[in-house]
């Protein structure tokens, strides 16, 4: 036992060092089902297998949520009902005195709830909140009652009114800006399960047990939020999305769409690779899925290696405003290909940020880096999947020429596009990779 144990926890150790080793945890996966249906004496007898005919494709499932991970099919946020979902009870008739919500009984069960969905935000998924309450009468409880683990600070977007659901999560999607199969829906009515289910394609809605005290295990059993590390804008995501929803309302004074970017007063910062943002670029390369022109995915240690390819040249961009930082919102990788030709080999960007001017930023940005490299020509790909159709015209629209399946720039016939972002740093010309 002694030297089973500490191979394990050998191995835990290498996987926090390696970012590329994934363990599965084989012993949670016993401990769910027992012993008894994972090993079978008679099957492992007659056939060698370790693992039982019942346990098997509950250990394929857990395989496959680290390997869809890998590939940026993950959930990135969490939209909550409030009564009976995250306590016991309805607000609005029983008072904030009432409601089922504490140590003790059935309140236990949305504490323990509550607890785990706080862990989530912690490490970078977004918790929204879609409630049919009046505002005030559902924010009670988050600012006064004692035993709340989730606070106002927590939620990200708080949308409590008396419309239909499916309406405030198209609204709550449009703030955050992420596709609706990035999002999971709680909530314990199965009309308005099956009302959400019928009007918005691609949302996550877990058909939640009757008894509040199953709704903790049946969630962990669903595996939703696989993550691989946690960078330190997760914990400042939160703050992020609220600061959106504030630009939503602010561009709701504006009629001209240019008058709005210009308020904004955006700064651009750009760089290259160190140790400070590789975790950030690694986790940002495995989610973003929409504005992604080829979806290759890097790990930490594939964007440390680039530091001995003097072919490669990175561009990280961080961008901020008037109401506040952005973080980093987009990665830009050119790769030699010939003396006088580059070609962008990732182009990914933060969903938070489109429509801002973005792109033209960051064409302008490395079309000057062409120009005083000397490089003639920048060639772009698309490659489609089933999420990025969003950017299968970013090329065209950039002025990019379509020429034997690639997209060609001329870099001395580019004339700079209008943008209503200033610069803050330029790109350094030797781009710094730090390993550990």
């Amino acid at each position: 036992i002694y030297q089973i144990r500490k191979i394990n926890y050998l191995l835990s150790g290498l996987g926090s060092k390696y970012s590329n080793l994934h363990i599965l945890d084989l012993s949670s996966i016993q401990n769910e089902i027992g012993c008894s249906k994972i090993f079978s004496s008679t099957q492992y007898v007659t056939s060698g297998m370790v693992f039982s005919l019942e346990a098997l494709p509950i250990i394929a499932k857990h395989c496959v949520d680290i390997i869809s991970g890998l590939e940026g099919n993950i959930k990135k946020c969490i939209v909550l009902d409030l009564d009976n979902t995250l306590w016991g009870g309805i607000i609005g008739d029983d008072g904030i005195e009432n409601i089922q919500l504490g140590g003790l009984g059935i309140g236990k069960a949305f504490i323990e709830l509550q607890t785990w969905i706080k862990e989530l935000k912690n490490r970078g998924i977004i918790l929204a909140v879609c409630s049919k309450n009046n505002e005030d009468t559902a924010k009670l409880p988050f600012e006064k009652h004692p035993e709340m683990v989730l606070k106002l600070a927590d939620i990200s977007v708080f949308v409590a009114n008396w419309e239909n659901k499916a309406s405030n999560i198209k609204y709550i999607q449009k703030v955050l800006n992420i596709g609706f199969d990035s999002m999971v829906f709680l909530d314990d009515n199965p009309f308005e399960r099956n009302l959400v289910k019928e009007h918005i394609s691609g949302i996550c809605i877990p058909e939640l047990p009757e008894d509040p005290a199953l709704y903790l295990e049946y969630l962990y059993s669903l595996n939703l939020f696989e993550t691989f590390g946690v960078s330190e804008e997760d914990g400042d995501r939160t703050l992020q999305y609220q600061i959106e929803a504030k630009r939503v309302q602010f561009q709701k004074n504006f009629v001209n769409e240019e008058d709005y970017l210009k308020s904004l007063n955006m700064v651009a910062t750009v760089e290259g690779l160190n140790e400070f943002n590789t975790p950030r670029i690694a986790q940002l390369a495995q989610r973003s899925n929409q504005f992604n022109l080829r979806t290759i995915r890097y790990t930490e240690n594939d964007l440390i290696n680039f530091q001995t390819d003097k072919s490669i040249h990175p561009f990280v961009f961080h961008l901020e405003d008037k109401f506040g930082k952005h973080g980093i919102i987009g990665f830009i990788v050119l790769k030699e290909i010939a003396p006088n030709i580059l070609f962008i080999e990732n182009w990914f960007m933060s969903c938070r940020i489109l429509k801002r001017g973005m792109e033209n930023y960051i064409l302008n940005t490395i079309v000057e880096f062409a120009k005083n490299k000397n490089y003639k020509f920048i060639y772009g790909e698309y490659i489609p999947t089933q999420k990025n159709n969003m950017v299968k015209d970013h090329y065209k629209n950039l002025g990019f020429v379509y020429n034997n399946e690639f997209w060609l720039l001329d870099v001395f016939s580019y004339l700079s596009k209008i943008s209503y972002i200033h610069k803050n740093q330029t790109h350094v010309e030797s781009p710094i990779i730090t390993t550990a």
